[in-house]
């Protein structure tokens, strides 16, 4: 009951304490109130710094405060002049500089909106130094009134008037030395160095001593013979019987052993080993007899001759190990309260997003409605039809930038079919690049024809960035696609497609597709919470985003470029990002969480430990442009670790965009195309093309120059990409590479690749555990290949090819020879067991 109410007491005195110095403001008030207070411990300092100057100038002045005429020299004027003197003068001296100190921190800790309550003993040695040091320096005050103030004086001449002018200094010269144990944190050893060297020479004195004094020891007694071996003192002590000896550890205090023996007993060395064991036991060996009280004296048996001795009840120490004290709160709770949520962005809290004046405005007066040209398409449709005998009840036109959409309502008893296959002669009729039959649109009952516009208008991304869709807009990696045909801004989130695969012919819009989707991420998102993988094959498509590289994009370890233009490099950072992916499931399956919005949640409420490995863990997207280059150049070595983070990298923020010129069926393989369901198809060639991309048609009827096709799986939208030129890209570029950035890129993992074999050659530990019986095969056919070692271990090709770069490194078979087998250099088997022996 006592302990609870000592635990409440506390805890009342913590919360106390805890509203003593919480500050009831809001975030603007202690901005304020922090500049402020920076401001005036400045002035304090500047105020200080000129009273050393000109002070003995203004010392008449100080009076007249209220004086307008009176003119003083201090660089604040009056209340400079004022304030140094009520601080240097009469206040605590030199000292008061530590004033200035407090100040700025509290001031500083405001305006960055942490807890005053982690300046609680930087405050208490503060004024603890400000005393001990006004006080030491009020001995000279007949030197320099300044040093020590007036406050330091008086309480100098108050302390000796009890303990004098040498007591005075040693109280002062104790609380100086507790400053440095307890707030420098100087270790008592370096105290004692200072002795060190004259310790050593009297050890030394010692060792000589003892050495000369050697040959005595032998015609000592048993207690002094004892004594001489065993370095331990021997106290006689009288009883009734015989003289005993109680023997002592200098060591370890409270541990000890009792041996008596007679006067002429012969004393076995043997017997006198400690016993004790552990200092928390006593242990006494031989055992008691009979139970005594402890202040009696008792009889103990050691080599069954009894003698009385005493114990000394002061020698056994119980040391009490104090109870844990329970915590009763959230300690996360309690973090986030003293300090409040982790902010991934405070590394980089003055970065300024990149204003919407970088991007140029294409179109003034949005989409031009030709009245004229909408009448005449809507009559060549409606005669079209009628001459197949189609019916139209209604007919309606959505206009959009590039196409206008006719929604039609045929008559009752008329074929869906028959309309979709008219789709060449209405092209015809209308004398369009291209139309695109819509039948049926999805969620409504009518057939859509699109028919493009003769004037189209220009979408500038600057449209769809300012748009308020896309600036609302509450998704995790929002994209500002285009626009639709209803002249709405298309916004879509990566996070959710979560991959995205880009088709379309040469020069219809893929790269400009791909500058609208950084862009919309770079006005979207912090350095913080996004990183670009940028794979360019092409070389200069990509090469402009090189400027952000600190802030935004992510590499290998190598020193080498951000923007990924050789193939084996991409091999390298695909399989870096899988070694990335495997890490990152390793941290949520230690949270316990599902998917990296939780995780990211959780670590800034701050329940995960950054001293487990927890991290805030950036969204990364990988964006790859002409894919099918690399599958002509790479082949499998891409499409597998391409597969892999397809379909496990969702769940832990590792996000693809692949481009491709050449939509065929061995660039986008069955296994990429199940885990893209997002694709955006541009102008193609042919339907062929379009249902390799789409699993439908439509795409070969698109005007190109941006019309896309957008689909997740679901329904087929069709869009205008907006339309982003290289100088605006430019612009966004210089503008966010000028701002302060990271150290360096974000690294990826290291990744060394298995073909490389410098470390497999070298390291004997990491050969193959066939290693041995490969070499045997090699040595007894005296023929060394790979099909060999195939054949007599049943192994497949790649690992048998490993077995014979080891076999090459460790001298056992010659180098590769074309055609040809290669050379055996060990004879036999006899020399094989020999040399691997000796290696």
């Amino acid at each position: 009951m006592a302990k609870q109410n000592s635990k409440d007491t506390a805890q009342t005195a913590t919360e106390k304490v805890n509203k003593k110095f919480s500050l009831n403001m809001s975030r603007q008030q202690k901005f304020i109130v922090g500049v402020l207070l920076i401001f005036f411990s400045i002035a304090l300092l500047l105020s200080f710094i000129s009273y050393f100057v000109t002070g003995n100038a203004d010392q008449s002045e100080v009076a007249q405060l209220a004086n307008r005429s009176a003119k003083t020299d201090n660089w604040l004027g009056k209340i400079g002049a004022f304030l140094a003197d009520f601080f240097l003068y009469k206040g605590f001296g030199v000292t008061s500089f530590i004033f200035i100190r407090i100040i700025f921190l509290v001031g500083a800790y405001m305006v960055l909106d942490m807890a005053l309550t982690k300046l609680r003993k930087s405050f208490f040695w503060d004024c603890f130094l400000i005393i001990i040091g006004s006080v030491l320096l009020g001995f000279f005050w007949n030197v320099i009134p300044q040093l020590g103030g007036t406050v330091g004086y008086e309480m100098n001449l108050f302390i000796q008037d009890y303990i004098g002018k040498t007591g005075t200094l040693l109280v002062l010269l104790f609380g100086i030395l507790i400053f440095l144990v307890f707030k420098i944190k100087i270790s008592p050893d370096t105290f004692t160095s200072v002795f060190e060297k004259s310790n050593d020479s009297f050890k030394e004195d010692m060792v000589a001593e003892v050495s000369s004094d050697a040959t005595l020891s032998e015609n000592l007694p048993a207690e002094e013979h004892l004594e001489a071996e065993n370095d331990l003192p021997i106290i006689p002590v009288t009883s009734k019987e015989d003289d005993f000896v109680l023997t002592e550890d200098e060591e370890e205090m409270g541990n000890f052993e009792l041996k008596t023996y007679p006067s002429s007993f012969e004393i076995d060395k043997d017997a006198l080993k400690p016993t004790i064991s552990n200092a928390s036991e006593l242990n006494l060996d031989p055992k008691i007899k009979n139970e005594i009280p402890e202040t009696q004296n008792f009889s103990i048996e050691d080599r069954s001759i009894p003698q009385e001795t005493f114990v000394n009840e002061d020698a056994f120490v119980i040391e009490k190990v104090e109870e844990e004290v329970l915590v009763e709160e959230n300690l996360a709770a309690r973090l986030v309260q003293d300090f409040g949520e982790f902010d991934p962005t405070l590394e980089l809290s003055h970065y300024q997003f990149p204003p919407i004046d970088l991007l140029k405005e294409y179109s003034s007066g949005g989409i031009t409605i030709n009245q004229a040209e909408l009448e005449e398409n809507k009559n060549k449709i409606v005669d079209t039809l009628k001459n197949y005998s189609i019916g139209i009840s209604q007919i309606k036109a959505t206009v959009g930038p590039t196409v206008t959409l006719y929604e039609i309502v045929p008559e009752a008893g008329i074929r869906i079919s028959k309309i979709k296959n008219l789709e060449d002669d209405i092209a015809l009729s209308l004398a369009a690049l291209g139309i695109r039959i819509i039948a049926p649109i999805p969620g409504k009952g009518t057939i859509g024809i699109e028919v493009p516009n003769n004037n189209p208008t220009m979408v500038s991304m600057k449209s769809v960035i300012s748009s308020p869709k896309f600036q609302t807009a509450e998704m995790e990696l929002p994209i500002a696609l285009g626009k639709t045909i209803s002249n709405e801004t298309f916004v879509v989130d990566l996070a959710k497609m979560p991959h995205l695969l880009m088709a379309g012919a040469t020069g219809q819009g893929k790269s400009v597709g791909l500058n609208a989707v950084l862009t919309s991420l770079l006005y979207k998102k912090h350095p913080a919470e996004v990183k670009f993988v940028l794979v360019d094959p092409k070389k200069v498509e990509l090469t402009l985003f090189n400027k952000i590289e600190r802030h935004y994009l992510a590499k290998l370890p190598d020193g080498g470029d951000a923007i990924i233009t050789d193939n084996t490099k991409v091999i390298n950072t695909l399989n870096s990002l899988c070694i990335e992916m495997d890490n990152r499931y390793s941290l949520l399956k230690d949270a316990m969480v599902r998917n990296i919005k939780e995780y990211n949640e959780k670590f800034k409420h701050r329940k995960l430990n950054p001293q487990n490995g927890h991290r805030f863990l950036p969204y990364i997207v990988l964006v790859v442009d002409e894919f099918a280059d690399l599958i002509m150049t790479a082949g499998k070595e891409v499409e597998t670790p391409i597969a892999r983070l397809a379909q496990l990298a969702r769940a832990i923020g590792i996000h693809l965009i692949i481009a491709t010129q050449r939509p065929s069926v061995n660039v986008i393989t069955g296994m990429i195309k199940a885990n893209f369901p997002a694709r955006i198809a541009f102008r193609v060639t042919s339907k062929i093309d379009s249902r390799t991309i789409l699993d439908s048609g439509g795409a070969d009827q698109l005007i190109g120059r941006g019309d896309l096709l957008y689909t997740q799986g679901n329904e087929i939208v069709r869009v205008q990409c907006a339309f982003v030129d290289t100088p605006e890209v430019d612009k966004i570029c210089d503008f966010i590479g000028s701002q302060k950035a990271y150290p360096e890129a974000y690294l990826l993992p290291e990744y060394v690749g298995e073909e490389s074999g410098i470390k497999l050659d070298i390291d004997i530990s990491e050969r193959d555990s066939l290693f041995r019986e490969a070499a045997e095969v090699i040595v007894t056919a005296q023929q060394g290949s790979a099909s060999l070692i195939q054949r007599k271990l049943k192994l497949g090709y790649n690992r048998a090819g490993r077995l014979i770069d080891q076999l090459e490194a460790a001298g056992i078979v010659g180098p590769f020879e074309g055609s040809k087998a290669r050379s055996v250099l060990i004879p036999d088997l006899v020399a094989l067991e020999h040399f691997l022996n000796n290696e």
